[in-house]
């Protein structure tokens, strides 16, 4: 069956994100393998949002965090819990938002070529799963509007899809 994103970029940011949330909804599928929805919400992100260099996901193992299913460049395989971006949100059990990762202490610079990130933890009945890894080539891509939807559909994600 083929799947499209229909979502225009010239409208603003927040209608984006409604017209994207309402099509996860019917693109993901709890009867998927979890790693083929993790693929497909990687890709729709990628495709919706020109700002966005790289996006995946992080999964963790029970002991640090794995590279799972993304889009863009190669990118580092493993990071530990409370390490870079990604380990400090799983850590911390926030979305956190970077808006010049050179000024994140410790940040791992999988892509020199990174410049901002947002980073939303995942967490299934008080359990890490993992993380979702947003990075742009620009300073300052990420704001509260990618914040509240990427947080609704990390939501939908853990209570409909794992």
């Amino acid at each position: 069956m083929a799947e499209s994103l229909i979502i225009s970029s010239s409208i603003s940011l927040e209608e984006q994100y409604n017209l994207l949330v309402k099509q996860v909804k019917s693109l993901l599928n709890k009867d998927d393998n979890i790693i083929t929805n993790l693929a497909n919400l990687s890709a729709a992100l990628k495709q919706t949002f020109y700002k966005i260099s790289w996006v995946g996901f992080y999964l963790f193992d029970g002991k640090k965090l794995y590279l799972g299913p993304f889009q863009g460049k190669v990118a580092c395989t493993e990071i530990k819990i409370g390490d870079g971006v990604c380990g400090t949100s799983a850590k911390k059990r926030e979305t956190i938002i970077v808006p010049d990762v050179d000024k994140f202490p410790g940040h791992i610079a999988c892509d020199v070529e990174s410049r901002s990130e947002i980073v939303v933890p995942i967490y299934k009945d008080e359990q890490l799963f993992g993380v979702l890894d947003i990075d742009s080539n620009d300073y300052n891509s990420f704001n509260d509007v990618d914040k509240k939807y990427l947080e609704e559909i990390i939501i939908f994600l853990i209570k409909e899809i794992l």
